[in-house]
């Protein structure tokens, strides 16, 4: 189930997805550090990288979904994929809601603290779900075929 969404065979989404991970993991960690009585400059380090994750979230799901529809209908990994891209749709519209908040709010609020929770923990979810995709069912995974100059190279190793 190779995916049509990749550069020299290596499928473009799981390049993407660090991003906006990474940008709401740190996000939430600075609302920690901000919260246990940090720097109060943290504040616009988290809006910042809250709102990049959100950019960087908007670009791996253009190609997550070329990966959806690259696997064939009735699979597994596509009732999973459906799974994956609901969860993260919803992470993206909470974190795109916690920027809000935080644009007209003040820096340290309850409630975007406790958004940022609930949606990184709907990451690990969702991460688990894609790991299952890739890592049990094979989607988005070229095939095992060795490139032909390697293929050579074995041969020849063989025969001396």
């Amino acid at each position: 189930m190779q995916t049509k969404a990749a550069i020299e065979r290596h499928p473009i989404h799981p390049m993407l997805v660090v991003f906006p991970i990474g940008m709401w993991v740190f996000s939430l960690i600075g609302d920690i550090v901000l919260r246990a009585g940090g720097n109060p400059a943290w504040a616009p380090a988290v809006y910042y990288a809250m709102g990049i994750g959100i950019i960087g979230a908007l670009a791996a799901a253009i190609f997550g979904v070329i990966d959806l529809f690259s696997i064939p209908q009735g699979a597994r990994a596509r009732n999973l994929g459906y799974w994956h891209l609901g969860i993260n749709l919803a992470v993206t519209i909470l974190f795109i809601v916690n920027f809000y908040l935080r644009s007209v709010g003040p820096p340290v609020s309850l409630t975007p603290f406790i958004l940022s929770i609930v949606g990184v923990a709907a990451l690990l979810v969702s991460g688990w779900l894609g790991g299952e995709m890739v890592y049990v069912e094979g989607a988005a995974v070229a095939s095992a075929q060795k490139p032909p100059a390697r293929e050579e190279e074995e041969r020849l190793k063989k025969a001396a």
